[in-house]
């Protein structure tokens, strides 16, 4: 069967050997790790397809042929895969699409077929992901938690990077949040975001702080981080697609998101809240996976809330890539999905 393939790691920090190819004893390199006299690490592992995970998993580690060979065709069934799921995830969770604006900024309403009277009080908000450069999933992220939170979702369409590096998103969404204060309590509201968007998520919340706004009840990270100074150990290890292509590492002094960044101090508190006082923010919910580019980034920030006194709880998945919850065929999906929304439930109240 397919997903009994298995990845090396090799060369100097990471280099893929022996990506997607069918690894035997007979075949299989030594292993071995050196690691030199400023700490960088050269090793050559075999990473086993873990069989801790589904089967359904398992298969989606295992890239198809023409994606080892070319990126754009990766790069091309991906955003097939995000088309095909959303409209898996619509079939499974129905709810109701609309697209408006607040504030000013163009949103998208999604909305589910029925709200309890004890909810219809509440209201999330969606930052979605896409690298601050497109919007990778804003309805992937919307629907499901709609349907099973029987909550409205906003999903804020922000200004994108180039054009519109840092501030403008922040901008957006506390332009959005401010106008639902309106008619919503500041604790029946709701902020989360996968990817650029659990980026996004706690620098919104820093800034509402700042700013002497009420803070929302709730707050998810999901695949994040919040430190625009470092690059996290993951990120040298794991790229989007997990063990699938190469992982996001740069030179050394180039910054990650530069586009996004801009002319901003990586260390403004907004930019990174990990440098921000983070007494009195919301409880939260962290998820990330163990083959998520950003499992450091988002175990960093996770600590951080933990040292400020905030209910922030924590859950990674194992063996599986970033925001693998994009990907709907997944048992482990559903599972986040769940986790996500009874989080909300329990928190903003009316469950």
């Amino acid at each position: 069967m397919r997903f009994r393939g298995q990845l090396a790691l090799a060369g100097m920090l990471f280099s893929p050997l022996l990506m997607g190819q069918q690894v035997t004893g007979a075949t299989a390199p030594e292993s071995f790790t050196h690691i030199d006299s400023k700490g960088t690490v050269y090793i050559t592992r075999i990473v086993p397809v873990p069989e801790t995970i589904s089967p359904e998993a398992r298969e989606s580690l295992v890239p198809e042929p023409a994606e080892r060979e070319d990126p754009n065709v990766a790069a091309e069934h991906a955003r097939a895969h995000r088309q095909t799921s959303l409209e898996i995830y619509r079939a499974q969770f129905p709810v109701e699409i609309s697209s408006t604006t607040i504030a000013g900024v163009p949103v998208q309403i999604v909305t589910p077929l029925q709200i309890p009277a004890e909810k219809a009080d509440r209201v999330l908000i969606n930052l979605h992901g896409g690298g601050f450069t497109s919007d990778s999933g804003s309805l992937i992220e919307s629907v499901p938690v709609a349907n099973l939170t029987q909550t409205k979702v906003v999903s804020v369409l922000y200004r994108l990077a180039p054009e519109h590096p840092f501030p403008a998103a922040v901008e957006d969404t506390v332009a959005v949040y401010k106008e639902l204060l309106k008619t919503h309590k500041p604790e029946k509201i709701g902020i989360y975001g996968s990817s650029a968007g659990a980026v996004l998520t706690p620098e919104v919340a820093v800034q509402l702080k700042m700013s002497g706004i009420p803070l929302p009840g709730a707050l998810g990270v999901f695949s994040g981080g919040g430190d625009f100074t470092k690059t996290g150990d993951s990120q040298f290890i794991y790229g989007v697609s997990g063990l699938k292509g190469a992982p996001d590492t740069r030179p050394t002094g180039v910054q990650w998101i530069g586009v996004y960044v801009g002319s901003a101090d990586p260390k403004n508190p907004v930019l990174s809240p990990y440098f921000a006082d983070l007494h009195g923010m919301p409880a939260t919910l962290f998820m990330t996976s163990t083959r998520d580019m950003l499992l450091s980034d988002t175990t960093i920030l996770h600590r951080a809330f933990l040292r400020a006194g905030v209910d922030a709880q924590l859950v990674v998945f194992e063996g599986l890539n970033h925001c693998f919850w994009y990907n709907p065929t997944l048992p482990e999906s559903r599972e986040a999905d769940d986790i996500m929304a009874k989080f909300f439930n329990k928190v903003l109240g009316g469950h």
